[in-house]
């Protein structure tokens, strides 16, 4: 099961960095990320405020996990009047993610989502499945048993896609 929270954030000359950082910073912390919930950033849009100044440029930085390392690179470059907004599809698995304002005075405004996604979705799987047993009659006891119906096998999709056998009951050939 996931959750999807908006997430944004403004930069401007008296706050020029954030950081999104979800984990638990003490055993004490009352945090979803204690109870086996993951956690992932998409930021989508870096926008400028109406109030920028006019032909000053804007350097939006992200400072993030990547695969060989940490990673610290401009992801925007906005100036009021020329380019005021920029579409991005960011996504960042790892915290902490730090986005800074390197040049200008913005404001500019990050705008995302955070998603939340529990480990539950594994068991619910495993509880779908169903247990079918097979009976086996003695050979030697064939008079004293009454005439078996046929069984029909048919099959079904389950919830996630793949194919279930079912055994209808009751039906002559």
């Amino acid at each position: 099961m996931a959750e999807e929270y908006l997430y944004g954030v403004t930069l401007d000359g008296a706050k020029t960095s954030e950081v999104w950082d979800p984990e638990p910073k003490n055993e004490d912390s009352d945090s979803n990320q204690q109870f086996g919930v993951d956690q992932k950033l998409i930021i989508k849009m870096a926008l400028l405020g109406p109030e920028a100044k006019p032909g000053e440029l804007n350097v939006l930085q992200v400072e993030a996990m990547g695969l060989k390392g940490p990673i610290k690179i401009p992801i925007a470059l906005l100036e009021m009047g020329k380019t005021s907004q920029i579409i991005l599809d960011l996504s960042f698995p790892d915290p902490p993610v730090t986005f800074s304002l390197i040049k200008g005075s913005g404001p500019v405004h990050i705008v995302g989502h955070n998603l939340l996604a529990t480990h539950i979705d594994e068991f619910e799987d495993m509880e779908d499945e169903e247990v079918e047993v097979e009976h086996y009659e003695d050979e030697d006891d064939e008079k004293f048993q009454e005439p078996q119906k046929k069984r029909k096998l048919s099959s079904e999709l389950n919830k996630n896609g793949t194919k279930r056998a079912r055994v209808d009951e009751g039906v002559d050939k």
